[in-house]
């Protein structure tokens, strides 16, 4: 079922791209970045095997790939700056604000270089009202080196490019396995701690 799901979107990506060139890589990777379930690991590898053709141009793709991403990224930074409001009041937000305010600046860098981490780094920075510019500079710069990784493995596979979504698929289910588990220990905790008031 899920193995159709990724082919369904792949095929969508591939089409994308083939019929709308560069505007369909700009397209793709903002609905990515705007938490769509685009695969960045497949929308760049495939540009990068079309610069090998002679489609593309290298340098046009990643800095078209890594816009893509910063407006993707805004989007999401502006939805997420609207929602705080109703939990703001919560202490454990209060906490993860103190905590991002100190890291969370660099954590966008990082995060961007990281599967479906990347993805979801702006609702944080949204809601913890992350300096703006300060975000849009880190987004562009680690959304520009993922953006070469991923287009420079796609030219130097060429026909093979697709040989690499496997592996970063592993990532990606072992990175929502640990925040799938991180999740489910937090609601664990707090039903315990629910429990122990009410005795």
């Amino acid at each position: 079922m899920l193995s159709d799901l990724v082919s369904i979107i792949s095929t969508f990506v591939l089409e994308t791209i083939e019929s709308w060139g560069v505007i369909g890589v700009f397209v793709l990777m903002t609905l990515e970045s705007a938490n769509i379930p685009i695969p960045s690991e497949v929308i760049m590898p495939f540009s990068g095997f079309l610069v090998g053709t002679g489609v593309f141009s290298f340098w046009v793709i990643v800095f078209v790939g890594a816009f893509g991403n910063l407006v993707g990224s805004i989007i999401s930074y502006f939805a997420a700056s609207k929602l705080d409001g109703k939990i703001r009041s919560k202490l454990e937000f209060k906490r993860a604000e103190r905590w991002f305010n100190k890291f969370g600046v660099w954590s966008v860098f990082i995060a961007r270089l990281l599967p479906i981490v990347r993805t979801f780094i702006s609702f944080p920075a949204g809601m913890f009202k992350v300096n703006i510019w300060k975000f849009s500079a880190l987004t562009f710069a680690g959304s520009l080196l993922w953006s070469w990784v991923l287009t420079r493995v796609g030219f130097i596979l060429g026909e093979n490019w697709s040989v690499i979504e496997p592996y970063f698929r592993k990532f990606d289910f072992a990175i929502a396995g640990g925040v799938l588990a991180g999740v489910a220990w937090r609601i664990w905790h707090h039903r315990k701690k629910m429990l122990a008031n009410r005795r």
